[in-house]
């Protein structure tokens, strides 16, 4: 017997879907390749009001209150010991947050449980439509029927089809969590950016910027991660991580012992999904990564409970086969405003993937000097079209020349993109 939806896959995306739809009340059952309670490799940062709006910080394992980024290079600047002072930081004035990525998985796990999913151990290979219900077919030969199939498998998904609209742009990351010689930010300090290049030469500072995203987790431990905003093809992790050290060794730190390692690599300007498709995606597999910032569990938390909901009142309509089943769902999960939203992120970050060096220090200066709703709204993905348009202009208002030429010099495919804001 089919049951109501088939959840494909068994990372953040996978769960919180599958728990917002046995909180509808749904029979779900779930296929993975790995065991669902395998521990998550990569952490998972979220901004204080967003966590704090969705009820959940008590699942929240670090919260810092001293935010801040650098943006100048300040090679002649006299520093404070070990180059961490405070000259020339931009304090952000907002609470981040890193999950505690045990407490996350199991919050959606319990909630799996109780609602009675059944999960289902097996790599997908083959899908059958038909006009009540789709069939999977496992690698191992087993058959799973369900009235809606959700592939939340990442961003390769197994089912869902994507256009290919180019070039793919990959955020990279190496990071490093343990013990140092000399504390490589302040204490109780969390850093989202840290542009300073002084520790590179002039022939390096042309080549693809990279920034530092750190914290102090407490207890002489501290996690430091040298990344890449965008790149396409990205920046290899060797590079990030001779960057990294070297970074830390110019200010007179080194590392001590290293408790764990993190490779970070995701796209970050996938196109959106074909939208008429019968299989409906989640996550990474639905293109939900913010394509400006690389964000995307807050994303996963307030739009899972839509995407259950809508998928819940589309079961209980009477004769909606499943393919307009999938249309309604993808339609709740990617409406015109967000579609847009996308769209104009998408040509952003076109642009700023362009910049170099000194002209993208220049941008983000210029963006975080912006009122707080603004860009705290535009990171997350929280603002209503018009006022994200509006944060658009002002921050192009505002800029230096280098920057405004920059956003206006037409290279690439981004006339292409901003059209989509018009006809996505």
């Amino acid at each position: 017997m089919a049951v109501d939806v088939l959840v494909i896959g068994s990372g953040p995306a996978a769960l919180a879907i599958a728990a917002a739809l046995v909180e509808q009340g749904l029979m779900v059952e779930a296929l993975a390749s790995v065991d669902p309670e395998v521990p998550w490799a990569n952490t998972y940062g979220i901004w204080g009001p967003e966590v704090d709006a969705l009820g959940l910080e008590a699942l929240l394992g670090h919260r810092w209150s001293h935010t801040c980024s650098y943006f100048g290079a300040d090679p002649q600047s006299p520093a404070t010991e070990h180059g961490t002072g405070q000259r020339g930081a931009v304090s952000h004035g907002i609470d981040y947050g890193l999950f505690d990525k045990t407490k996350l998985q199991h919050h959606w796990l319990e909630q799996c449980r109780g609602g009675g999913l059944r999960w289902h151990r097996g790599l997908a290979t083959a899908i059958r439509h038909e006009a009540l219900q789709s069939t999977v077919t496992t690698q191992e030969g087993q058959e799973l029927s369900a009235r809606l199939v959700v592939d939340a498998s990442g961003h390769q998904p197994v089912f869902v089809q994507r256009p290919d609209d180019g070039p793919v742009a990959g955020q990279a990351a190496y990071g490093v969590v343990g013990t140092f010689s000399a504390p490589p930010v302040q204490p109780g300090q969390f850093v989202l950016m840290d542009y300073r290049c002084d520790h590179l030469t002039p022939q390096e500072r042309r080549e693809s910027p990279t920034f530092l995203y750190a914290m102090d987790l407490g207890g002489g431990v501290f996690f430091v991660e040298e990344t890449s905003l965008a790149l396409a093809p990205p920046v290899p992790y060797d590079t990030l991580k001779d960057r990294l050290l070297r970074r830390l060794a110019h200010r007179g730190v080194q590392v001590l012992e290293i408790q764990h390692e993190e490779f970070c690599l995701f796209p970050m300007n996938l196109p959106l999904p074909d939208l008429g498709q019968q299989v409906v995606g989640f996550g990474g597999a639905a293109s939900m990564v913010h394509p400006a910032s690389g964000y995307m569990v807050g994303a996963l938390l307030r739009r899972a409970p839509v995407l259950a909901a809508a998928i819940a009142s589309g079961l209980r309509t009477p004769g909606l086969d499943s393919a307009n089943l999938a249309r309604r769902a993808w339609a709740a999960l990617w409406p015109l405003e967000l579609r847009r939203k996308h769209a104009l992120y998408r040509f952003g970050l076109d642009k700023l993937m362009r910049f170099p060096e000194a002209q993208l220090r220049a941008f983000f200066a210029n963006f975080f000097a912006m009122p707080p709703a603004q860009w705290y709204g535009f990171l997350t993905n929280t603002l209503p079209l018009p006022q994200l348009i509006a944060a658009m202009l002002r921050l192009f208002a505002t800029a230096p020349w280098s920057v405004r030429w920059g956003l206006l010099e037409p290279r690439g495919r981004e006339l292409a993109l901003l059209g989509r804001l018009f006809w996505p």
